[in-house]
């Protein structure tokens, strides 16, 4: 990774990095794989993380061995989405993961830049559930991409947002898929879980209170 003088800046997925709304998006789901007849599994579901909508229908779909209409798909993911958005209505900052607070208030004064990096088409909604959307300098999410991860583009549009070169940058991503992005966009990479399941990422944590921003700044030196 080239080292620079130049400051860092942070880009955030959302999902299971900041907030936990992977059980409401299991649960939705799961209810739209019951209504066409067949079953949707905790761990079919962690093969989602990361993917955009459309595409999770797909594989949904496919593990049903349920062939949809590009219209009939469209009614569906609908159907999922409003499912899910009753659910993260009743978010609260509670639901914000550990760490996640402290290290964003601790870049904030900082002046580290901070921007969100997800597959989201809800991220606005979560975030003023969760009172998150003030650190943010720059939100790139579902609304505003075409291609989903591992393409690179959520984290590129993102460092353009907040003016700052792509080796500057630090991803923190819980989804292989991210991870990939990130590398893509030749970005420094802080996974959020299991090891074997982040291949590539240059430190994996289990939450976010266990990086501090001096840790952040030193994966410049790897």
């Amino acid at each position: 990774m080239q080292q620079t003088t130049e400051p860092i800046a942070c880009i955030f997925d959302l999902d299971g990095v900041l907030v936990d709304t992977a059980v409401y998006h299991y649960k939705a789901w799961k209810q739209l794989a019951n209504s066409l007849g067949f079953d949707f599994t905790e761990l079919q579901n962690e093969e989602l993380k990361g993917v955009n909508r459309m595409r999770s229908l797909d594989m949904i779909l496919q593990w049903g061995g349920i062939e949809k209409s590009a219209g009939e798909k469209e009614i569906l993911a609908a159907q999922k989405n409003e499912q899910y958005v009753a659910m993260i209505r009743k978010m609260t900052i509670a639901e914000v993961l550990p760490g996640a607070l402290d290290l964003l208030t601790a870049l904030k004064a900082e002046g580290i830049k901070i921007a969100l990096g997800s597959a989201s088409k809800n991220s606005a909604l979560i975030l003023e559930r969760t009172a998150l959307a003030h650190f943010f300098d720059a939100i790139v999410d579902g609304n505003s991409v075409s291609s989903s991860k591992p393409d690179p583009e959520v984290f590129l549009k993102a460092a353009e947002l907040l003016n700052t070169a792509q080796e500057n940058c630090v991803v923190f991503e819980d989804a292989a898929a991210g991870v990939q992005a990130a590398i893509a966009a030749n970005m420094m990479v802080v996974g959020i879980g299991k090891p074997e399941n982040l291949p590539g990422a240059q430190v994996v944590i289990n939450d976010l209170s266990e990086i501090s921003i001096r840790e952040i700044e030193e994966l410049r030196k790897r």
